[in-house]
C-alpha cells in the first residue's frame, strides 16, 4: 500500500471528517429528544431512553486500544460511517411502524455505536495525518466544522422536519422522510471521505499510538494524583446541565397547559441550530483564548459559573411562562455562550487529567467518565420533570451546580497548562 506524506490535503479532509463526526452525535442525543417529542412520546421515556444512547460514549475507552490495535484509523471511519448511514435509513423506514419506539431506539443503539468508534478513529487518523505543528494549526477548523455539524444536525435538519410537519400534518411522515435524508447525508460524506481522505497508515506508522496492554493503559490512570477528587469533578461538572439539555426542548414544545412554551417545532431549530449554535461557538472560543492566556486555575470558578448561572433564566421563563421570542431568544443566547464558556475549562481539565505516557487511551478514559455524568443524571431528567413540573425542575437544576463548586477548593490545576494546549472539540 502506497502511503504519502503527513499533512496531505489537509484542508480538505479534516473538513469533511469533522463535519461527518458531529452529525450522529448530535442526530443521537439532541435531536433524538425532539423527533420522540414530537411523536407523543413521554418525557420520563424520553429522559430515560435516550440519555441510555450516552452509553457507547461511556465505554468506548474499553475497545479504544482495539482500533490501534486491528486494521487501519481509515478503514475505521468509513466503515462506521457507513454503519451510520444504514441505521439512520433503518430509523426512518420503520418510524411508520406500531412498534416503532423499541425499533428505532435500537437503531439509535447502532449509530450510537458506530458514531463513538468513528470518534476514536478519526481522532487517531487526526494525530497520524499531521505533523505536531500541523495538529495545532487546524484545531480551530477541526472545531468550526464539528459545530457547523450541530447547525446542520440540530438546526437545518430539525427545521425541514417542521417544515414537513406543516405540509404533510403527519408528523410521523415527516420525521421518517427527514431520518432517511439524513441517511443520504450520511453515504454522500462517506463517499467524500473516501476519495479526500488520504492512506497514511502503512508499516511505519503501526506503532504510532498503541498501548502496551489494555490492564496497564487502565491500571496507570487510576494511579494518578488525586484520581478520585478528579473523576468526581468530572462526574459533578455538568451536573445541571446534563438535566437541562434533555428537557429544554420538550420544555418549548410543551402546549402552555401543562407548563410548556408550545413553541413549533420549526421555532425550536431556528433558535437552537442558529443563534444557540453561534453562540455555543463563540463561548468556547472565548474561553480557550482566555485559558491559553491566563492559565485554567484562574478562570475554573468563572467559567463553572458561567455555565450554570444562566438556568435560573429557564427557571423564570417556566414560572412566567412568557412566550415573548426576545425573552427565549435572549435565554438560549446566554446559556449557550455561557455552556460553551464554561466547557472550555472542562475540556482543558481533561486534557490536563489525560497527561502521561497513554495520552490518547487516558483521554478516552476521561471522556467515558464526562459521558458517564451526562448519562445517569439524563435518565432521571424526565421522572424529576413530571413530578416537580417545569418551574420546580429548572430550579432543581439550578441548585444540582453546588456539589462542583464545593470541590474546587481540592482540585489540582497545571501550571500555565492552557499557554501549552490546544483542546478537542468532543
Amino acid at each position: 500500500m502506497r502511503v504519502v506524506e503527513k499533512d496531505t490535503r489537509a484542508w480538505a479532509w479534516i473538513p469533511s471528517l469533522y463535519f461527518t463526526q458531529g452529525i450522529p452525535y448530535v442526530i443521537v442525543v439532541t435531536v433524538s429528544v425532539i423527533m420522540y417529542k414530537r411523536l407523543g412520546i413521554g418525557n420520563a421515556d424520553i429522559g430515560l431512553y435516550t440519555s441510555w444512547l450516552y452509553l457507547p460514549w461511556v465505554i468506548k475507552p474499553l475497545w479504544s486500544p482495539l482500533v490501534d490495535l486491528k486494521g487501519t484509523k481509515r478503514k475505521w471511519f468509513l466503515s462506521m460511517q457507513l454503519l451510520v448511514a444504514l441505521s439512520f435509513l433503518g430509523i426512518g423506514f420503520f418510524l411508520p411502524t406500531t412498534a416503532f419506539f423499541t425499533i428505532t431506539l435500537a437503531f439509535f443503539w447502532m449509530s450510537a455505536f458506530a458514531s463513538a468508534t468513528n470518534d476514536i478513529a478519526s481522532d487517531g487518523y487526526y494525530m497520524i495525518g499531521l505533523s505536531q505543528k500541523k495538529q495545532s494549526f487546524f484545531i480551530g477548523l477541526r472545531s468550526t466544522f464539528y459545530r457547523l455539524a450541530m447547525v446542520t444536525a440540530q438546526g437545518l435538519l430539525v427545521i425541514f422536519a417542521g417544515f414537513l410537519e406543516g405540509e404533510y400534518g403527519d408528523n410521523t411522515k415527516a420525521w421518517s422522510i427527514t431520518m432517511t435524508c439524513t441517511a443520504g447525508l450520511m453515504f454522500v460524506l462517506t463517499l467524500l471521505n473516501f476519495f479526500v481522505a488520504p492512506k497514511f497508515e502503512g508499516s511505519e506508522t503501526s506503532e504510532h499510538g498503541k498501548p502496551t496492554s489494555f490492564s496497564e493503559v487502565f491500571l496507570t490512570f487510576f494511579q494518578k494524583k488525586q484520581i478520585g477528587i478528579a473523576i468526581l469533578f468530572i462526574l459533578l461538572y455538568r451536573l445541571g446541565e446534563s438535566q437541562l439539555v434533555k428537557m429544554t426542548s420538550p420544555f418549548l414544545l410543551d402546549e402552555l397547559q401543562v407548563g410548556g412554551l408550545s413553541f413549533s417545532t420549526e421555532a425550536v431549530g431556528t433558535i437552537y441550530g442558529t443563534v444557540g449554535i453561534i453562540m455555543l461557538s463563540l463561548g468556547g472560543i472565548t474561553g480557550g483564548i482566555l485559558i491559553s492566556r491566563d492559565g485554567l486555575k484562574k478562570w475554573m470558578l468563572p467559567m463553572l459559573l458561567a455555565l450554570n448561572l444562566p438556568n435560573a433564566l429557564y427557571a423564570i421563563l417556566a414560572f412566567t411562562q412568557t412566550q415573548n421570542i426576545i425573552a427565549v431568544v435572549g435565554t438560549v443566547v446566554v446559556e449557550q455562550f455561557g455552556y460553551g464558556f464554561g466547557f472550555a475549562a472542562f475540556l482543558i481539565f481533561l486534557i490536563y487529567i489525560a497527561e502521561g505516557v497513554s495520552k490518547t487511551s487516558h483521554y478516552a478514559i476521561a471522556t467515558g467518565f464526562m459521558a458517564l455524568g451526562m448519562m445517569l443524571p439524563g435518565m432521571l431528567s424526565g421522572y424529576i420533570q413530571e413530578w416537580l413540573g417545569y418551574s420546580g425542575f429548572f430550579t432543581w437544576v439550578v441548585f444540582a451546580a453546588l456539589p462542583a463548586f464545593l470541590l474546587l477548593p481540592f482540585l489540582e490545576y497545571p501550571p500555565e497548562y492552557g499557554k501549552k494546549t490546544t483542546y478537542s472539540n468532543e
